[in-house]
């Protein structure tokens, strides 16, 4: 039976490849490495730096063109429709590269649990009779490396933490003392009643281009909003993420 290993390779820096996750890689006999259009070139590179650091096995590295979300469709409908279509690449992949017994890695960024589809992918691949077994190696995520350069602890005491997203933002500020947010591209932050928030923003952590910006909201949000822009517009993407903090 074949195995599929995903394996957590952190936030961009080489660096933050944990041992685990270096053996995991040389147990593998083939390495998928996913393509998501020259405008995001960085991500397959680094994917690329990764491998040539780390893997000293013959494993075969594969590379793909990974299916693109439609935009413009509803959002959950849209996702699910994305998935499905990552699926059955997967599955074809899988099924012309790789033996009936051998090992496939999946490098995925951050963390396999955090805001990443691969586990859900995976599980329609199951779901779709395609038989294999599963490993997942963690890795460092994006809001433990956001806390480490601001330097902050990323809950208060005996406070609640809340993890969520940039759509759901204002449902979740009241209820928790420290919320961490992620998939923010509308700067939703902007929305917020912001006496008495101290926001923690990051973009690009771990990689050369690591931007940081921390203070109180009414103080900082428009430089995040401009900084945001500036540099979404240089490298044509962006990965951004922040805490915001009451008191």
């Amino acid at each position: 039976m074949r195995e599929i290993i995903v394996i957590g390779i952190g936030t961009g820096n080489p660096d933050h490849v944990t041992i685990e996750a270096i053996r995991a890689l040389n147990a593998a006999d083939l390495v998928l490495v996913p393509r998501k259009g020259p405008a995001k070139a960085d991500l397959a590179d680094l994917r690329r730096e990764i491998c040539g650091r780390y893997l000293e096995s013959d494993a075969r590295i594969v590379e793909f063109d990974l299916p693109v979300r439609d935009a413009e469709a509803e959002y959950l409908g849209g996702v699910a429709d994305w998935h499905a279509e990552i699926a059955a690449c997967y599955r074809a992949l899988i099924e012309a590269e790789a033996g009936p017994d051998a090992a496939v890695a999946l490098l995925v960024w951050g963390d396999p649990s955090l805001y990443d589809s691969t586990l859900r992918v995976l599980d329609l691949l199951a779901a779709g009779g395609a038989p294999f077994r599963r490993r997942v190696v963690p890795g460092i995520t994006s809001l433990q490396l956001l806390c480490a350069r601001h330097g902050v602890a990323l809950n208060a005491v005996g406070a609640a933490v809340e993890i969520t997203t940039g759509r759901r933002l204002r449902a979740a500020m009241p209820a928790a003392g420290s919320v961490a947010v992620m998939l923010d591209g509308g700067c939703a932050f902007r929305g917020l009643d912001s006496a008495g928030l101290t926001i923690y923003w990051g973009a690009y952590l771990g990689m050369p281009n690591e931007i940081l910006i921390a203070g109180p909201l009414a103080e900082v949000a428009e430089r995040i909003v401009a900084v945001r822009a500036e540099a979404r517009a240089r490298h044509g993407w962006i990965m951004d993420i922040y805490l915001l903090r009451r008191g």
